[in-house]
């Protein structure tokens, strides 16, 4: 909620989602990327193509072993929660933690990392998964070692459409709501309309891909692999000093909170 998406300044609409639907797409790859320029070495590595970046259980599973099938490929999964007897004071230690070992991976020759807060628990606060990519993400770049690799996120957090805008606007290729998913699988039987599990789920997808298509045409922007890493966003209510060493290049107006607060609210939402 500190984010806001930036719209293009015309009067106009820039793109309209559902008539021109020919030139939106929601195509992401996750994975190195290729050096255009470098035409023998490019030619032997792989990317993973999904059709859509909001990723079932079941798909992020394929990927979190897609290893022992496919040599061009190691997936290495990072946790993003740490012990709640450190509370707040242990966050800013959590993050570096993190930022090391998805260093250490990709130095590694893991070219997939996947964010995972599926730990989290009665002793395990969760970083905020949105802190968590963008701290990765911009540390990664700091180090030069970003088109290396590609970032998952699996996180109950994201549920609204802005949550997942947010998350791949700061380097996200693609993203696995679970706790959406379960919410949904556990009040299936409750939806007026007979919708079983599969089909709530299938719905829910259907439903956040448009919204997300709606979002990138705001700002005219029509593939996902464009806004990807694009942090079409200003901060609003954030500090100067944390904005630009976690979200650096993101513009903030409005000063406000810095680490130690964000902390504290997340102990307390714990």
């Amino acid at each position: 909620t500190y984010f806001k998406q930036n719209f293009a300044q015309v009067t106009n609409p820039p793109i309209d989602p559902i008539r021109e639907e020919l030139v939106m797409s929601l195509v992401s790859f996750i994975g190195p990327r290729l050096n255009i320029l470098d035409h023998e070495g490019s030619a032997n590595k792989k990317r993973l193509e999904v059709r859509q970046p909001i990723l079932t259980s079941e798909d992020l599973e394929k990927i979190r072993c897609i290893g022992m099938v496919e040599d061009s490929f190691d997936t290495k999964t990072l946790e993003i929660t740490y012990e709640a007897a450190k509370g707040a004071e242990g966050m800013r230690a959590a993050i570096n933690h993190l930022c090391q070992r998805a260093e250490d991976a990709v130095t590694g020759k893991y070219n997939i990392i996947i964010l995972s807060d599926r730990m989290v628990g009665p002793d395990r606060i969760p970083i905020p998964a949105l802190l968590a990519t963008a701290a990765v993400h911009h540390h990664l770049i700091r180090k030069g070692l970003r088109t290396s690799v590609g970032l998952v996120v699996e996180t109950g957090e994201a549920r609204e459409v802005h949550h997942f805008a947010c998350l791949a606007g700061f380097g996200a290729e693609a993203i696995n709501p679970y706790l959406a998913f379960d919410t949904l699988e556990a009040s299936a039987k409750d939806l007026p309309a007979n919708v079983d599990p599969h089909e709530a789920v299938k719905r829910y997808i259907k439903a956040v891909d448009k919204g997300l298509l709606k979002v990138m045409s705001k700002m005219g922007i029509s593939t996902y692999q464009s806004y990807c890493g694009a942090q079409i966003f200003d901060a609003v209510g954030l500090a100067q000093n944390f904005v630009n060493e976690f979200f650096t290049g993101t513009t903030t107006r409005v000063e406000g909170v810095d680490l130690d607060a964000v902390a504290r609210e997340t102990v307390r939402r714990h």
